[in-house]
């Protein structure tokens, strides 16, 4: 399996530049295999990055093949929360994917390993996979482990949470420093199921990652071993052909929805998994907002991971992982096992040999958390186009709600409201104007969810915004609200103390207006336009809705 350089007088100069960087005969001449790694120094689930590119290296090179590592940029979406960094976090996902096609295809790389761990990477990473179609290995740094304060298991979400019980009086400056200085003891993606870790175990159940991908904690060296794996894997992909098209088909993507309606994933995965849906060539006939309710009406919730429950990655790991998840809902016909991954077997044959080693931790599907899955969508006046709430992180008391709306035109007016007491039990918070066209950007709204859990309002008050929610989020928030208030949505003529009628369980979200009054307020509405300069204007100027995965126009 040479190269494209290896032979011939023709790539005789590009070959001087390869023996510039110390090449040798031998390597010129092995099949040339991007290890792309979006190591940093400023994300703690990628600071540890190198370490895992060296070893997917090893792998490569003990099978046979050269391996190059490549860059890619990365957003901690922790770090950029509640203040404007948090616009870029999104629109970083399409400069990645760009960037990894970019690098891949200039330099003639014939297969790939991609080593990312956090929330645009890993779909980013997954959408230029499909783009360039060569064959490809995901390997995840790996989750960090869960904190300990007072004898509590802790994560970032917590830390929110109690920011916002320190605002709201309940807890001094002494608790919150404990909790921040333990909330997030080591290197790796944020332990709960937020949308880092969400992704990286729907690589397994897209067929995109060899086995524990998704939970083996960043701190065992096993990670190494993985890592070496997936490097030798990429080889035998590349010796048998094997590319993502032939691994991300339609059955693999009803694979990895039922997978995450199982685990009660992040509300973020629906929008990444359009996303990359469409680079791989579905349409929405196939991988749509519409279609999750028919997945997530057949599938039960087997797991409550942090912020839904009380558990961790780290105890999922234990309890078998993402293989033992997915050999329950095989076993009971809910998965395609005919799907090819990345190992070069399908899926039946990855997970034989799994089993499911905690029952608490991983229910059985004959006694699920609930006979529905972890995510819902909703449709009605407000959200014509859908919106989504994960239903499994939800008060059962705020299941169905009506109360009046609080309108707010940004986060931080919102947070504003919040954190001066100005917000009552029974409210409905409305952020709108947050949206990927409105923000620009679609931030994750992290801080106001945390901070209406820890004034203690997280039964008695919704939020619902046009813009997105950190997988941390727990509580009656629904995001992605489309059409959004800056393409013209209802949820820009909302007004304060207009009803709001909230039912999950019946798939609704609509305001309590006729249609009369409907008609009246947009007579005479225009649709705010935030200021935006450099990369967030162009990225205005060709993002699509949320329904459609917020990606570039075609």
């Amino acid at each position: 399996m040479n190269n494209m350089f290896s032979n011939g007088t023709d790539m005789a100069a590009q070959r001087s530049l390869l023996r510039a960087l110390g090449w040798t005969d031998y390597e010129i001449n092995r099949p040339l295999i991007g290890v792309i790694c979006a190591q940093s120094e400023i994300i703690p689930g990628h600071m540890h990055l190198d370490m895992i590119a060296k070893a997917a290296c090893e792998g490569v090179i003990a099978a046979g093949g050269k391996p190059v590592v490549l860059p890619a940029i990365g957003v901690c979406d922790g770090i950029a929360m509640g203040h404007a960094g948090m616009k870029y976090s999104l629109p970083s996902r399409e400069v990645i994917a760009d960037s990894c096609e970019i690098l891949l295809r200039a330099h003639g790389i014939q297969a790939a390993v991609f080593i990312g761990n956090c929330d645009k990477i890993i779909p980013g990473m997954l959408m230029a996979a499909a783009r360039v179609n060569i064959p490809s290995v995901f390997v995840s740094g790996g989750p960090m482990l869960a904190g300990r304060v007072r004898g509590k298991k802790t994560s970032l979400s917590t830390m929110f949470e109690e920011v916002g019980s320190y605002n709201a009086g309940n807890i001094d400056g002494v608790q919150l420093k404990e909790f921040e200085c333990g909330a997030c003891p080591t290197c790796g993606s944020c332990s709960g199921m937020f949308t880092a870790n969400s992704l990286n175990c729907l690589c397994e159940a897209l067929g995109m990652a060899l086995p524990n991908n998704g939970t083996l904690p960043m701190v065992y060296s096993a990670r190494l071993a993985l890592a070496k794996e997936a490097g030798a894997a990429v080889i035998n992909l590349l010796e048998k052909n094997i590319r993502p098209s032939d691994v991300m088909t339609p059955a693999a993507f009803k694979n990895a929805e039922t997978v995450d309606m199982a685990i009660g994933a992040s509300t973020n995965t629906v929008l990444h998994l359009i996303a990359i849906a469409r680079e791989a060539g579905l349409g929405r006939d196939k991988v749509s907002m519409d279609i999750l309710n028919e997945i997530s009406e057949r599938t039960p919730n087997l797991c409550r991971l942090a912020p839904a429950g009380e558990h961790y990655i780290e105890e999922l790991h234990e309890a078998g992982g993402i293989s033992a998840v997915m050999k329950e809902l095989y076993e009971a016909k809910l998965l395609d096992g005919e799907a090819m991954t990345v190992s070069g077997k399908p899926l039946k044959e990855v997970i034989k040999n799994a089993y499911n080693r905690n029952e608490e931790i991983i229910r059985p599907v004959a006694s699920p958390y609930s006979k529905q899955g972890g995510l819902t969508v909703l449709k009605g006046n407000l959200a014509t186009d859908g919106c989504v709430v994960k239903k499994s992180a939800v008060d059962p008391k705020m299941l169905t709600h009506s109360g009046p709306a609080r309108c707010f035109d940004s986060e931080e007016a919102a947070m504003q409201a919040i954190s001066g007491g100005k917000i009552k039990a029974g409210d409905v918070v409305v952020i709108r104007y947050e949206g990927p066209l409105g923000g620009p950007g679609m931030r994750e709204m992290l801080t106001p969810t945390s901070a209406i859990v820890g004034a203690g309002l997280g039964d008695t008050v919704a939020l619902i915004t046009d813009g997105r929610f950190s997988g941390a989020t727990r509580g009656a928030a629904i995001g992605h609200v489309c059409p959004e208030a800056a393409a013209g949505g209802l949820i820009g003529i909302i007004k304060d103390g207009d009803i709001i009628d909230i039912d999950i369980p019946a798939c609704k979200l609509n305001a309590r207006l006729s249609q009369e009054e409907i008609d009246r307020r947009y007579a005479s509405f225009t649709p705010l336009a935030k200021p935006a300069s450099g990369y967030l204007a162009r990225y205005r100027a060709l993002v699509t809705s949320a329904s459609d995965g917020a990606v570039f126009k075609k």
